[in-house]
């Protein structure tokens, strides 16, 4: 359906799917930077927390000190948990949303430059093909439609699950701190 009439808009062609999958790629590596970082980072604070946790816990003079203790860390500990799986989640939706900003892009360029191809047939189609190239028109109106649909309902989805974890995460927070607040009496 697309063709490419001169070495210009080969080039062309070329150079923006090399561009686009340059960016796929970059996209894909900064992210798995980020988690990396984040999981040493983790894995490193994790380390540190357990040692000074452990020391914490075997300096208790006895069973209640120790109980005592032992439930003092479990607040924190839940927290860094869900600060982890936020950032986690954080990065996951950044690439998402940069991941579909470029998907758009593509396809408002290939709706684009179909289009133009469209409108070029038309002034040298033989007569009587109006039939043939509104259907086409409608089809591409169609399409154009039901992506612009599906983006919006997945850009519902993503909002509402981010807000259905952030609430999950905070009652899950609060639980934990009313759980620990009571084993301390």
């Amino acid at each position: 359906m697309f063709t490419i009439t001169t070495p210009e808009q080969f080039a062309a062609a070329n150079k923006a799917s090399v561009d686009a999958m340059l960016t796929l790629a970059n996209t894909a590596l900064a992210s798995a930077e980020r988690i990396a970082a984040l999981n040493l980072n983790t894995a490193r604070s994790m380390l540190e927390d357990g040692v000074a946790n452990a020391k914490a816990m075997l300096g208790a003079k006895d069973a209640q000190e120790f109980f005592s203790v032992q439930a003092s860390l479990a607040q924190p500990s839940l927290e860094k948990a869900v600060a982890y799986t936020r950032s986690v989640y954080e990065i996951s939706a950044q690439s998402k949303e940069e991941i579909g900003k470029l998907l758009e892009a593509q396809f408002a360029d290939f709706q684009k430059q179909t289009l133009a191809l469209l409108e070029k047939a038309t002034k040298n189609a033989p007569a009587g093909s109006d039939v043939a190239v509104s259907a086409v028109k409608s089809a591409i109106a169609s399409a154009t439609t039901a992506f612009e649909s599906m983006n919006k309902a997945a850009k519902q989805v993503a909002e509402i699950a981010e807000a259905n974890v952030a609430a999950a995460t905070n009652a899950t927070v609060k639980a934990v701190g009313a759980t620990a607040a009571n084993v301390k009496k």
